[in-house]
């Protein structure tokens, strides 16, 4: 792992700590309605506040063409106040300028202040050096603590970090830590599964994992591509005809690598994606013509559990089944149970990423049982690619 610095390699007493956040966060009705982002972020602010530092958090919210009132991030004041026990937390109508200038001046030591959306600017996902420039003049040192925006080289992820001293938030260096474990430095046998609906969006992810781990496990529609590049009738289930050739030289390369690739050995089928629709298990080469693949079977369930119970390291990323519709939620389900149990006997670091995959987490109740869950979305996958993260880049040390 690239050596990072963090909280602990500096004073934070009386700085000014300019914070990159990520306070992008589902609200309804003027409310934050999910604060799992906040929660984690917590510590971080809570931590420098306590040793004294005057704290300015920024982040971007959405996606707006311009200064948008429905994208600003003042409804997230409140929670984030809460989160941290009561603390004071100002708000600054801009990010940069005069408003962002009083409501720095403005803190005391342990007194946070939150600014305005930053894409309210072009600069920012320009990563302009002007707009760099004016977020670099409110602060004394930069803190990263967004992995989640991590490659985007924008001006509060990049720029910024080469302006002030950086370092690395207790959030960023725990996803820093997991991802080490996972992948960098892990101990093996390695595991990955790998779900979703298509080949052509996860064919890096898949390239770069089967160079990496011992068993890639395949799930999801983008397993019927496989299947039917193995010559298996998938009935109307969804496949990428113009992928089959690809999904042949995956298969070659995690050979030559010394990866096994496990595909369904069964499947739960049905002549519809909807609820309550009637469904089948049959073996992976006995699907029915006017049928479509919509879960992984339970004796893909039973081999899975079996490899992962050999293995000390998991990867996973996308749900194995079309989970979003009862009952093909069941197998991931199962999965995530079985993943969950071998984490708490020590017998398994399991990192987990992805917001469908956290979602089944959550319905499973296992979230909390994992090692590491990420929900840090598109960076945790080009991390999995094996992409340099220009936020992560900024801030390694050797290059500073």
């Amino acid at each position: 792992m690239a050596k990072f610095r963090t909280l602990d390699d500096f004073d934070p007493q009386g700085k000014r700590v300019l914070l990159r956040a990520d306070l992008n966060v589902p609200i309804a009705n003027g409310k934050v309605a999910d604060a799992t982002r906040i929660d984690r972020l917590a510590p971080t602010i809570d931590e420098l506040a306590r040793r004294g530092a005057r704290v300015i958090v920024m982040s971007h919210f959405g996606r707006p063409k311009d200064r948008e009132p429905d994208l600003s991030l003042r409804p997230t004041v409140p929670a984030l106040a809460a989160a941290l026990g009561g603390r004071r937390v100002v708000f600054a109508e801009d990010c940069i300028g005069a408003p962002a200038e009083k409501a720095v001046h403005g803190l005391r030591d342990g007194e946070i202040a939150v600014l305005e959306n930053l894409r309210f600017h072009k600069g920012e996902e320009q990563n302009d050096p002007a707009f760099a420039r004016a977020l670099a003049s409110l602060g004394d040192v930069y803190v990263d603590d967004a992995f989640s925006v991590a490659h985007r080289a924008h001006a509060s992820t990049d720029a910024v970090a080469h302006l002030l001293p950086a370092y690395a938030g207790r959030l960023m260096q725990a996803e820093l830590i997991a991802l080490d474990r996972a992948l960098d430095n892990p101990t093996r046998p390695v595991a990955a599964i790998v779900g979703g609906a298509k080949v052509a969006t996860k064919l890096d992810l898949l390239a770069n994992l089967v160079t990496k781990v011992q068993f890639l496990i395949i799930g999801g529609a983008m397993a019927n591509t496989l299947l039917l590049a193995e010559g298996r009738s998938v009935g109307k289930s969804l496949v990428e005809r113009d992928m089959i050739e690809t999904a042949r030289g995956l298969g070659a390369k995690a050979k030559a690598a010394g990866c096994e690739l496990l595909l369904p050995v069964d499947a739960v089928v049905a002549g519809e994606l909807k609820t309550g629709v009637p469904t089948e298990i049959v073996a992976v080469d006995r699907v029915p013509a006017n049928a479509m693949i919509l879960d992984i079977g339970p004796r893909s369930v039973v081999l899975i559990g079996e490899r992962l119970a050999s293995c000390r390291t998991l990867v996973w990323n996308g749900p194995v089944g079309a989970f979003e519709t009862k009952p093909f939620d069941k197998a991931t389900l199962a999965i995530a149970k079985q993943v969950a149990a071998l984490t708490r006997a020590h017998r398994l670091v399991s990192i987990a990423g992805g917001g469908d995959t956290v979602a089944a987490l959550h319905e499973a109740g296992v979230v909390d049982d994992l090692t590491y869950v990420s929900t840090a979305g598109g960076a945790f996958l080009e991390w999995l690619e094996g992409k340099t993260l220009p936020g992560l880049k900024a801030l390694e040390t050797a290059e500073r």
